[in-house]
């Protein structure tokens, strides 16, 4: 696991990223934002090495988050679907740990996903990189200048079979009633029609908060299709005035 920051001064933003995120999916929470922006890089991402056998559990993660929290000294932490789910444990188990919580498309909060979308994560193992970069690429808007965004996804995410497996069925924490103590705002950002981030999740995860509010696109992949907007949100909800 390591880190790298941009910018300077306050606040200090922690950055956790989702599951296989390309190094360029991984900043993309952090743009605009005044302060410092931290952005974490997980094992078996970018150049790190791959991750120790039994190393993708959320608590375990968590606990590294917790880690590169404290070095860096960070104030306030945005997590993206797997980020968002290590950041709530974090605070689960720490809840006046940051000052600000962004959570971006949760994926599970205290319960197991249903066992078909359980069966849909796990298909992204399979090595048909074809398939890969059909799932990649079906969220994104018509005439979007691909690159070679869909090729370092799917490379990525067949990196990453094993945490794929493990995660599947597991969730962040025991009880969501656990998270009534942690009395700072939390902005949670959602989608709709994304099958493997449910809109579901995202209403209890912002609800379970006592100061969550919710913002939900209408649509499967809004870091992407809404980017000007949700940088906006994220811009205004960590502004110090």
């Amino acid at each position: 696991m390591s880190w790298h920051a941009y910018g300077s001064g306050d606040p200090v933003v922690l950055v956790v990223p989702g599951l296989a995120a390309t190094p360029g999916e991984a900043r993309i929470p952090a743009s605009g934002l005044a302060g410092t922006r931290v952005v974490m890089t997980l094992p078996g991402h970018g150049d790190e090495p791959d991750a120790p056998p039994g190393y993708w559990d959320y608590g375990t993660i968590a606990r590294d988050v917790l880690r590169a929290a404290d070095e860096v000294r960070a104030t306030c932490a945005i997590g993206v679907s797997l980020g968002a789910g290590a950041l709530t444990r974090v605070v689960a188990e720490s809840p006046d740990r940051f000052e600000r919580l962004a959570l971006l498309l949760p994926a599970a909060l205290d319960e197991p996903r249903p066992t078909d979308v359980q069966d849909e994560l796990r298909k992204l193992t399979t090595k048909d990189v074809d398939r890969l970069r059909e799932y990649v690429a079906a969220p994104l808007p018509t005439g979007y200048a691909l690159g070679d965004y869909v090729e370092a996804r799917a490379k990525a995410l067949t990196r990453l079979t094993a945490a794929i497996e493990l995660l599947a069925g597991t969730f962040p924490v025991e009880d969501r009633r656990v998270l009534a103590d942690v009395d700072v705002p939390v902005l949670v950002i959602g989608a709709v029609g994304d099958t493997l981030h449910p809109a579901d999740v995202a209403r209890a995860t912002a609800k379970a908060f006592p100061h969550g509010v919710l913002e939900l696109f209408d649509s499967p992949a809004p870091l992407i299709t809404h980017r000007a907007q949700v940088r906006s949100l994220l811009q205004g909800f960590f502004r110090r005035d």
